[in-house]
C-alpha cells in the first residue's frame, strides 16, 4: 500500500510534457500544472494560431496567459526530491517495442491501459482519466491495450467498420452497406460476434468433452497395464515355484518360460503404452487448441475477434476409439496351469508338452481397438464371397450366376422337396455361416425388399410371425437387424454367433449395397 501511494505522489507532482518532476511549477486557469519551460515551448509553437490551450484538457485561452511561479507547487516538489523519490516512471511504465504505446504521450511514451474502439487510440492511466470523467467520453468502448484499432477502419471510406457483411464475411462500415454491399445479408458487428462466440463455446465442449474421454481412455489403459503386469508378475512367482523342484531336468525349460512371459509382457505394455502416449499427445492438443479459443473468446474487441476467427483451423477427427473396452482377461494364468501340468508329468512335458507352454504364453493378447474402416478399400480386408442356398429358397425364387443372384419369378421352379425350404415367404438363405467381421456387398435391382440377418434355426415351414424376416424384425425376434433396401426379392445370412448388421455409405462402392457384419 505505502508503494501505490508513493507512485501516486509522483506520478501528480510530474508534468505530463517531460513526465519529469514539475521544476519551476506554474498552474493554469484549468488547474493543470507544468514546468514553466516546458508549457511555454509547447506555446511558442501555437504563436502562429493565436489560440493557446491546455495540452491535458484542451481549454483554450484567445490571450497567452501570464505565467507565475506557483512557490507551494515548487515547495512540494522540493520535498518530494529531498525524499529520494524518483521523477520519471520505472522503466516497466514505459513502452516497449512489444508494448501499445499511449498515443498522447509526448517524448518517451508510457504503456497504454485501454485502447478506445471510438477514439481509435490507446491511453495510459493519466491520459485515460477523461474517457471516465468527462461526459462524453463514459459512453466510448474501452478494450485491452491493442495495436490492431487500424483494423476496424473501413480503408475506402476512412469510417469505423460497424456491420458485418455474411455474403461476403467481411466486415463493414455503414457507407460500404449502402453501396457495394448494398442488399447482402449483413448484421452488426456484435450480432456476428454473438453467434459465433456461441459457435466457439460449442467447439470448446466438444473438445472438453474430448478431453474427457481420452482422460478416461487413459486411466483404463493404466488399470491395464496394471493388471498385466500384476498377472505376469504373478504368473513368474507362480513358474518359479513349481520349477524349482524339477531344477536338475527343468532349468533350461524354466529359463525359457520366463523369458517368454517377460517378452509377452513387455510386447503388450509396449502397445498398450503407444496408445496411451497418443491419446495423452491428444489431450495436449486439444488442451491446447482450448486454450486458443478460450483466449479468442474474450476478445472484447468484436472486429479483432471475427478478424481472427478464421484463422481457427477446424478440429480433425479423432483416430481413436472414444472408449477403449478391455475384454477381461487372466493373461497369463494358463501359463500357471501348464506349468503346474509339466510339474505333475515330467517325462511327457520334456517329450511332448514344451510346445504347449510356449503357445499359451504368445496368445496373450490386449483387446485394444481396431481402427475403423472408413474406405472400401479398408472395408474389402473384411470382405466374403457369399452364395445362395438352394435348398432354402422359395419355389418362386430362381437362382442364378453359380447361387450368386436371386430374381423373383411369377411361376414355380422345379426345385426338389427339402425341410430347410421356404413355403410360405419369399425368402433364400446363404449356404454360409458368418461370424466375426464381415463385410459383403448386394447389387440392388427391382422393388424395395429386406436383407436381414437371422440364426441358422429359424422357422421355414411357419406362418409370417415365425419365418417372414420383416415381420420378425418388428416383433424382435430371431433377427438382430434389419435394413429395407431397393433389390430384387429378400436375402438373408444364415449365421451361427449372434451378430449385428450395419449399412453404411463406403466411399467407391456407390452403386453397391455394403453391409459390414460383425460381433455385438
Amino acid at each position: 500500500m505505502a508503494q501505490k501511494g508513493v507512485q501516486l505522489d509522483r506520478e501528480t507532482f510530474s508534468c505530463s510534457i517531460c513526465q519529469d518532476l514539475l521544476k519551476d511549477p506554474v498552474a493554469l486557469n484549468c488547474g493543470h500544472s507544468y514546468c514553466m519551460k516546458c508549457i511555454k515551448s509547447h506555446w511558442d509553437t501555437e504563436d502562429e494560431k493565436t489560440v493557446y490551450s491546455c495540452p491535458q484538457c484542451r481549454q483554450t485561452f484567445t490571450v497567452r496567459p501570464d505565467l507565475r511561479k506557483n512557490t507551494m507547487l515548487s515547495n512540494l516538489v522540493e520535498e518530494l526530491k529531498k525524499t529520494g523519490l524518483q521523477a520519471a516512471p520505472a522503466d516497466h511504465c514505459y513502452a516497449g517495442s512489444e508494448d501499445v504505446a499511449c498515443d498522447v504521450c509526448t517524448g518517451r511514451k508510457l504503456k497504454a491501459c485501454k485502447s478506445c474502439l471510438q477514439c481509435l487510440a490507446s491511453y495510459c492511466e493519466k491520459h485515460l482519466q477523461p474517457h471516465y470523467e468527462a461526459a462524453p467520453f463514459k459512453k466510448h468502448k474501452l478494450v485491452e491495450p491493442s495495436k490492431k484499432l487500424q483494423e476496424n477502419i473501413c480503408s475506402r471510406h476512412d469510417e469505423v467498420m460497424k456491420v458485418f457483411c455474411r455474403t461476403d464475411q467481411q466486415s463493414i462500415c455503414l457507407l460500404c452497406l449502402m453501396e457495394e454491399h448494398k442488399g447482402h445479408d449483413t448484421v452488426s458487428a456484435a450480432a456476428e460476434r454473438s453467434e459465433k462466440q456461441r459457435e466457439l463455446e460449442v467447439s470448446r465442449q466438444n473438445i472438453q468433452q474430448r478431453i474427457q474421454d481420452r482422460e478416461k481412455d487413459v486411466k483404463l489403459l493404466q488399470q491395464e497395464v496394471e493388471a498385466i503386469n500384476g498377472s505376469a508378475d504373478k504368473t513368474v512367482g507362480n513358474s518359479e515355484k513349481m520349477f524349482t523342484e524339477l531344477i536338475r531336468l527343468m532349468e533350461k525349460r524354466r529359463s525359457d518360460v520366463k523369458q517368454q512371459v517377460r517378452s509377452q509382457q513387455q510386447t503388450e505394455v509396449s502397445r498398450v503404452r503407444e496408445l496411451q502416449e497418443k491419446l495423452e499427445q491428444e489431450i495436449t492438443e486439444l488442451k491446447r487448441r482450448d486454450a486458443e479459443m478460450k483466449k479468442l473468446s474474450h476478445t472484447q474487441d468484436h472486429n479483432q475477434f471475427l478478424h481472427d476467427y478464421p484463422s481457427l483451423s477446424p478440429l480433425s477427427e479423432s483416430t481413436h476409439s472414444s472408449s477403449i473396452k478391455i475384454r477381461p482377461l487372466r493373461y497369463f494364468e494358463d501359463v500357471t496351469a501348464a506349468v503346474s501340468e509339466v510339474r505333475d508329468k515330467l517325462q511327457d512335458v520334456l517329450r511332448e508338452k514344451w510346445t504347449n507352454i510356449s503357445q499359451t504364453v504368445t496368445e496373450v493378447d490386449v483387446l485394444l481397438p481396431e481402427p475403423e474402416p472408413k474406405t472400401r478399400a479398408e472395408f474389402l480386408k473384411y470382405s466374403c464371397d457369399i452364395t445362395l442356398d438352394p435348398n432354402t429358397a422359395h419355389t418362386e425364387l430362381l437362382l442364378s450366376d453359380g447361387n450368386r443372384k436371386v430374381t423373383l419369378t411369377s411361376q414355380t421352379n422345379p426345385y426338389s422337396s427339402h425341410p430347410d425350404r421356404f413355403t410360405e415367404c419369399l425368402q433364400v438363405l446363404s449356404k454360409e455361416s458368418l461370424s466375426g467381421r464381415c463385410y459383403w456387398e448386394v447389387e440392388q435391382r427391382g422393388r424395395g425388399v429386406y436383407v436381414a440377418v437371422t440364426y441358422k434355426n429359424i422357422s421355414r415351414a411357419g406362418g409370417l410371425n415365425e419365418c417372414d424376416l420383416d415381420r420378425m424384425t418388428n416383433l424382435g425376434r430371431y433377427i438382430v437387424s434389419t435394413t429395407v433396401i431397393a433389390f430384387g426379392t429378400t436375402m438373408s445370412a444364415l449365421l451361427s454367433q449372434v451378430l449385428v448388421l450395419q449399412s453404411r455409405s463406403v466411399p467407391g462402392s456407390q452403386s453397391r449395397y455394403s453391409v459390414l457384419l460383425q460381433h455385438l
